[in-house]
C-alpha cells in the first residue's frame, strides 16, 4: 500500500481512517509522521513520503505527531489475514517476544536465522525486529507515563528498556518531549468511578464500524465462572501472562474499547494489550470484509442490518482448545459447567477486589496428570481432552502466534476425537484465521437453510468460496440470525 503514492495521497486528503495503521505519512518539511486521518491540513504531495510502519518512520528520523498520535493507530489488518513468515513474525513482536527473548528467540520460534529475519522485515516494513520492538516499547512507555503514577525509572524497565538513558533518549526522539513533559501534558482522569488501585486505563482503537452485540454477547454467554464475567457493562477476565497474572475489563464505546488492566507485573502490559486486541479482533478491516460479503445477495441484508461484526478471539489459545473439546456436542451451559469444574479443581487462585473472578484457567501442564475418572465426560471425550493437554504440555502441539495455521490444523486432525468442527473453531478463535469455516455447524446450517443457501456441508462450502478470505466473518453473520444469547449484548 505505501508504495502506491497516488492512492496514499488520496487517502490522506480524504482523511480516511480505514488506512490508519496500514501506512503512515511522513512530512519532510516538519520531520513529523502522522496517521492518514490526521485532522491537520494535509501537506503538499511533494512534501509527503509514505512508510509501512511507525518503526520505519522513526528509523528515518521522523517523530510522532502530537495531534493524531499515529503510534496509537489500530494494527495493520494484513498480519491477521496473511499466514506467511513475516506476518507470523509481526504477531510475535506484537506479543512482546523480542522484549522477552530477543531476536534469537524470535528466530528460534520461526525457524529462521536472525539474518533472514532482519532482511525480510527490513524489505517489507522498512525496519528490523529491534526497531519494531523499540517502537512498541515507546508506545508502552507512553501508556504507563500518561495513565499511571508509576515513577519514571520504573516505567523505563516495565516498558522493556534496558536502561533509563535509553528510555529517555527514545521518548525524546519519538515524541519530541521528555518523559516528565509527557506526563505533565497528560489529561486528568475523567470524573466518575475511580479505577482499582494500580489499574491502567487506556483506550483500544479500532476501525469503524464495530458491531458489539455478537462480540461481547459471545464472550459473556460462554464465560467460565471464576475466570470470566459480565459486570457493570464490561466483560472481565483473568489473564495468565509471562511475568505474572492480570485482570482486564473491556467495555464497548462509540469510537473505542475502554480497557482497564490490573497487572501483577507492569512488564506484561504490551502482551496484555496484544491479547485483548486479538480477543476482540480489533485490527480487522470491517469495510473490506463487509464489501466482500455484501456482494452475495443472500448475505447482503444481514451485513446491511449490522455491519462491522467481529470474530470473537481468545486470550489464551491453549485455554480455548481445551474449552472447544469440553464443548463438543453439548450446550453452551453444559460446556461452561465442565470448564468451571476444571477451574475450581485445578486453576490458580487469584484475588479480584473488584468482582467475582477467582482463578486463572489451568495450564495444560496442570491438566496433563488428570485422573480420567475424575472427569464427568464420556470416555471418548476424556481421551480427546487428555491427549490434547498432554500434547500441549510436552510441546508436540503448539498454538503459538508464529505457528503455521495449516500445519496446526493437520496436527489437530491427527489427534483422537478431533474432527472438522473442533479443528475449525480452534482455527477461527484461537489461531485467528479469518477464513476458517464451519459448514457442519448446526447453527450455520440452520441459518443457511433459512436464507436459501445450500445447507449440506459440501454444497455450502462450495458456495462459500465466494466469501473468501473472510468466511469466519460470514459465520458470525449466519449465527446472528438465531436468538441465542451469544448474539445479544448483555444488559
Amino acid at each position: 500500500m505505501h508504495t502506491d503514492t497516488e492512492r496514499c495521497v488520496r487517502a490522506v486528503r480524504s482523511k480516511d481512517a480505514r488506512f490508519d495503521g496500514v501506512f503512515f505519512t511522513a512530512v519532510r518539511t516538519t520531520r513529523i509522521y502522522c496517521r492518514p486521518s490526521c485532522p491537520v491540513v494535509p501537506p503538499k504531495p511533494e512534501n509527503m513520503e509514505f512508510h509501512p510502519s511507525a518503526a520505519s518512520c522513526q528509523r528515518a528520523g521522523f517523530r510522532a505527531c502530537k495531534r493524531c498520535r499515529p503510534d496509537t493507530s489500530p494494527g495493520s489488518p494484513q498480519w491477521n489475514v496473511r499466514a506467511d513468515a513475516v506476518a507470523r513474525a509481526m504477531r510475535l513482536i506484537q506479543d512482546g517476544v523480542v522484549d522477552r527473548e530477543g531476536v534469537p528467540g524470535l528466530a528460534r520460534r520461526l525457524g529462521w536465522s536472525t539474518r533472514q529475519i532482519e532482511r525480510q522485515l527490513l524489505a517489507e516494513l522498512g525496519a528490523g525486529p529491534l526497531a519494531l520492538a523499540r517502537a512498541q516499547r515507546a508506545q508502552t512507555a507512553r501508556v504507563l507515563i500518561e495513565t499511571t503514577p508509576m515513577p519514571l525509572g520504573e516505567v523505563a524497565f516495565a516498558a522493556g528498556f534496558s536502561s533509563i538513558r535509553t528510555f529517555n533518549e527514545t521518548v525524546r526522539e519519538v515524541f519530541a518531549l521528555a518523559p516528565g513533559e509527557l506526563r505533565a501534558r497528560a489529561a486528568r482522569p475523567a470524573a466518575g468511578r475511580a479505577p482499582a488501585s494500580g489499574a491502567i486505563t487506556l483506550r483500544l482503537p479500532f476501525r469503524a464500524p464495530l458491531e458489539p452485540s455478537n462480540l461481547f454477547g459471545h464472550l459473556a454467554a460462554t464465560a467460565v465462572p471464576g475466570v470470566e464475567e459480565w459486570r457493570d457493562g464490561a466483560y472481565r477476565r483473568t489473564l495468565n501472562l509471562p511475568y505474572g497474572h492480570g485482570v482486564v475489563a473491556l467495555a464497548p464505546r462509540a469510537d473505542h474499547i475502554a480497557c482497564r488492566l490490573s497487572l501483577t507485573d507492569p512488564r506484561d502490559l504490551t502482551g496484555a494489550i496484544s491479547r485483548c486486541r486479538r480477543l476482540l479482533d480489533l485490527d480487522a478491516d470491517p469495510v473490506a470484509v463487509d464489501e466482500r460479503l455484501r456482494a452475495d445477495p443472500l448475505l447482503a441484508p444481514l451485513v446491511d442490518a449490522a455491519p462491522g461484526r467481529r470474530v470473537p478471539g481468545s486470550a489464551d489459545p491453549a485455554e480455548f482448545a481445551v474449552r472447544a473439546v469440553l464443548g463438543q456436542q453439548v450446550s453452551t451451559a453444559a460446556a461452561r459447567t465442565h470448564a468451571a469444574r476444571l477451574v475450581a479443581a485445578h486453576g490458580t487462585p487469584v484475588d479480584d477486589p473488584e468482582g467475582g473472578l477467582t482463578h486463572l484457567f489451568p495450564e495444560p501442564g496442570a491438566l496433563a496428570a488428570l485422573d480420567p475418572e475424575s472427569l464427568a465426560l464420556p470416555c471418548s471425550r476424556r481421551t480427546t481432552l487428555l491427549t490434547l493437554v498432554r500434547s500441549l504440555a510436552d510441546g508436540s502441539l503448539s498454538l503459538d502466534p508464529a505457528d503455521d495455521r495449516e500445519e496446526v490444523r493437520a496436527r489437530l486432525l491427527a489427534l483422537p476425537g478431533f474432527g472438522p468442527w473442533t479443528t475449525g473453531i480452534i482455527a477461527m478463535r484461537a489461531l485467528g484465521d479469518p477464513d476458517a469455516f464451519l459448514p457442519g455447524d448446526l447453527g450455520v446450517r440452520r441459518a443457511a437453510e433459512g436464507l436459501g443457501l445450500p445447507s449440506t456441508p459440501a454444497a455450502l462450502t462450495a458456495r462459500a468460496a465466494h466469501w473468501r478470505p473472510w468466511r469466519a466473518y460470514a459465520v458470525q453473520y449466519l449465527w446472528a440470525t438465531d436468538s441465542h444469547p451469544i448474539n445479544h449484548l448483555p444488559s
